[in-house]
């Protein structure tokens, strides 16, 4: 009976680890590609930094941004909308409110 459940411990840490690595992972990428599309997008030999102030070149790293938020959300709050239990809590719930109508 133990090893099952050191086996299953195991089991959510490895996928917690692999969660936050995959975040890390895609916060370093989501830096290195913006600051090179920063950089290609913006010419500071001919204009210095009066390109800075043009909104496209923040269209990707903003929109990108919010996925990333929604990601790093996911991984390291654990009942983000749809979280791991929520699906066993709102069928506990519809069974306890049906439970309460048949006393009625």
């Amino acid at each position: 009976m133990q090893d099952s459940e050191k086996e299953k411990r195991y089991k959510n840490a490895k996928k917690r680890v692999d969660d936050e690595r995959g975040f890390y992972s895609h916060l370093s990428i989501y830096i290195v590609i913006n600051l090179v599309i920063l950089f290609i997008n913006t010419n500071f030999k001919s204009q210095g930094f009066e390109n800075w102030g043009q909104w496209h070149l923040y269209i990707t790293p903003v929109l990108w941004g919010i996925g990333l938020l929604f990601h790093g959300l996911r991984v390291f709050k654990q009942n983000f909308i749809f979280g791991r239990n929520w699906e066993q809590r709102k069928i506990k719930q519809l069974m306890d409110e049906d439970d309460t109508l048949d006393v009625l």
